[in-house]
């Protein structure tokens, strides 16, 4: 019989450069993120580097990942990120631009909701992160952003990594409670952890 392992276990190996435990969790979340991906960025080939992208950072910040964190959180952000990273990118080729806009004669109604349901709240997401305080902002920024360990955020800041955990909670609460209605985040919340 297969042992299933809890994501913290999965995580402690992990950082210790277990190969086999980066795979169970590339197969746990890949699929899940790929079907988010690709609802938004309408190409196979995007959302397959979507996926390479955050499993990628996932495994070049394997050291600084807190084991006993919520890993979803932890993906749920990287994947935020690189889909935005991504947008950019693509938005800044001319050649994408111009690929869009003739795809946009043809779109469908609803996917051009979805798109906007996206970008709104790309914007709801800034504008509420805009409105923490600076301390919020610096720590936000270290941990989703960067990709800094509690402990490391700590150090940077001269802190206690309780006060960096606790400004994070309470960041993560604060997000959550003011996007609650988003069908956007419902979405991605159901596809990547569900």
């Amino acid at each position: 019989m297969k042992v299933v392992k809890s994501n913290t276990e999965l995580l402690i190996l992990l950082q210790r450069d277990d190969k086999v435990a980066f795979y169970h969790i590339y197969e746990r979340y890949s699929k899940r993120l790929y079907g988010f991906a690709y609802r938004f960025v309408k190409q196979e080939s995007d959302a397959e580097e979507l996926v390479q992208e955050v499993f990628l950072r996932i495994w070049e910040t394997r050291h600084k990942i807190d084991a006993y964190s919520s890993f979803e959180s932890l993906l749920f952000a990287i994947a935020y990120n690189a889909t935005m990273s991504l947008f950019r990118k693509r938005l800044s080729e001319k050649k994408y631009v111009e690929h869009i806009q003739s795809l946009q004669q043809f779109k469908k109604a609803p996917d051009l909701i979805e798109e906007v349901q996206f970008n709104e709240l790309n914007e709801k997401v800034q504008s509420l992160i805009n409105k923490l305080t600076p301390r919020q902002q610096e720590i936000y920024q270290l941990s989703r952003e960067s990709g800094l360990s509690h402990q490391e955020i700590a150090q940077k800041l001269n802190i206690s990594p309780g006060t960096v955990k606790k400004h994070i909670s309470n960041i993560l609460s604060y997000l959550k409670a003011n996007l609650d209605s988003s069908l956007m985040i419902n979405l991605l919340f159901l596809s990547l952890f569900l």
